[in-house]
């Protein structure tokens, strides 16, 4: 196993201005990429030259700041559905991130077509996002919520598919790969069988879209919502996919600006999609760095990223198996799993790990990952979480480890 990055890893790295500064008297290790991802040096720079140069408002301006502004803007959008596999740039509607564009779906068609009776298939490795939004509308319209369990090692359970999806399964709501585990779960047969008896499929897609190209097309699903600030862009900006039937059939999500055609005293009609969904000023310089993200990334190539990351992981499973008095949460087998591990050290809590790794200048993500389901599974209350990118290296794993020894003497080898 290699204890030292490649040199084009190290390039990679070097077009990150956040990881070349030191933390606590260290050089930073940044472990968090499952919570924001950094960002290169080539989106910093998109974004300011948009506030420098281009800034105005998109579509309806006639000057030419707005023109310029409104043609980046939609060319975000072409590159971003054209990223995932979308047929058409107007199945893509502009949100905030994940949590924005699963709360459209459930707020917009959720409450127009659930009804008593129904029923929307969830799993338990799902996150609070992919939750909260389906108890609130499923209150509202008598819906039911069903679950897809978890077996030891925090894969979906399958077996039960049959079962569980019936004539009253309207939706499967199911995340590809769970922020708290790491598992890559098998979206396209989970399609498949939800199909079978006419069920919809939104997949969270926070955790794909930033490691693995994800081509809607092919995952069969409905509906796949996904964050830019995962992805080496900036917060605040993200996507909802959906077939064209379904957003032109979905009523708006917000009302205001924009998303109008007319406006009467009584009634308004609406604007073409993706527009009717996007209420008042967006995040237009997010949508556009964003779109230079999704540059950056093709650029470096998923084949790449995949291979990258999963050495790193195997590299970091290795070292942690070594050094003993770790309990890893998750997947044995790495074509099940992607670069997040989460870990408990015998008594020492999750919040110590995190403190004395941030005071050696090593990043790491404590908690329940807003996935508290997962937690109640495995009976603990929460985890550390490393979670690798494609500049993280095997040296950031040495740094971990080490760490992780002197929290062994602080609270003894678990």
């Amino acid at each position: 196993m290699p204890t030292s990055p490649r040199p084009e890893w190290t390039a990679v790295r070097a077009q990150f201005p956040a990881m070349t500064q030191d933390v606590s008297g260290h050089p930073l290790v940044y472990l968090d990429s499952a919570a924001t991802s950094q960002k290169p040096r080539v989106v910093l720079d998109a974004l300011a030259k948009y506030y420098e140069r281009d800034n105005a408002n998109v579509h309806r301006g006639i000057h030419e700041l707005s023109r310029r502004a409104t043609i980046a803007y939609e060319e975000a959008r072409a590159k971003l559905a054209s990223f995932i596999g979308a047929a058409d740039p107007s199945e893509l509607v502009w949100t905030r991130g994940t949590t924005e564009a699963i709360n459209l779906v459930a707020s917009s068609w959720g409450l127009d077509t659930l009804k008593e009776g129904d029923e929307v298939l969830l799993s338990s490795m799902e996150h609070h996002s992919n939750i909260v939004p389906w108890q609130l509308v499923a209150h509202r319209t008598g819906a039911r919520l069903r679950y897809i369990e978890m077996d030891d090692q925090g894969r979906l359970v399958l077996d039960d598919l049959s079962e569980l999806l019936t004539e009253r399964t309207r939706l499967v709501a199911v995340t590809h790969i769970s922020n708290a585990l790491g598992t890559v779960n098998p979206v396209r047969e989970i399609t498949e069988h939800a199909k079978k008896v006419g069920a919809l499929v939104l997949v969270d897609g926070a955790q794909a879209v930033p490691h693995r190209r994800v081509d809607v097309q092919e995952l069969g699903c409905d509906f796949y919502a996904f964050s830019g600030h995962k992805m080496c862009g900036p917060t605040g900006s993200g996507a909802l996919w959906a077939r064209r039937e379904l957003l032109e059939s979905m009523p708006p999500y917000h009302g205001g600006g924009e998303m109008i055609r007319i406006v009467g005293r009584d009634s308004s009609t609406w604007a073409e999609i993706p527009h009717k969904f996007e209420a008042g000023t967006p995040n237009i310089a997010g949508a556009i760095t964003l779109g230079v993200a999704a540059d950056f990334l093709d650029e470096v190539g998923f084949d790449a990223i995949a291979e990258h990351e999963r050495e790193v992981l195997a590299y970091a499973l290795q070292r942690l198996d070594d050094l003993g008095g770790v309990t890893v949460y998750g997947p044995t087998d790495l074509d099940e799993r992607s670069g997040v591990i989460s870990f408990t050290m015998g008594d020492a809590h999750p919040h110590d790990i995190s403190t004395i790794l941030d005071s050696r200048g090593v990043a790491i993500r404590a908690g329940h990952h807003c996935a508290q389901l997962v937690m109640k599974h495995f009976g603990i209350s929460a985890t550390a979480r490393a979670s690798f990118y494609l500049y993280n290296s095997t040296d950031d794993v040495d740094r971990l480890v080490e760490g992780l020894a002197s929290v062994q003497e602080i609270f003894g080898p678990g």
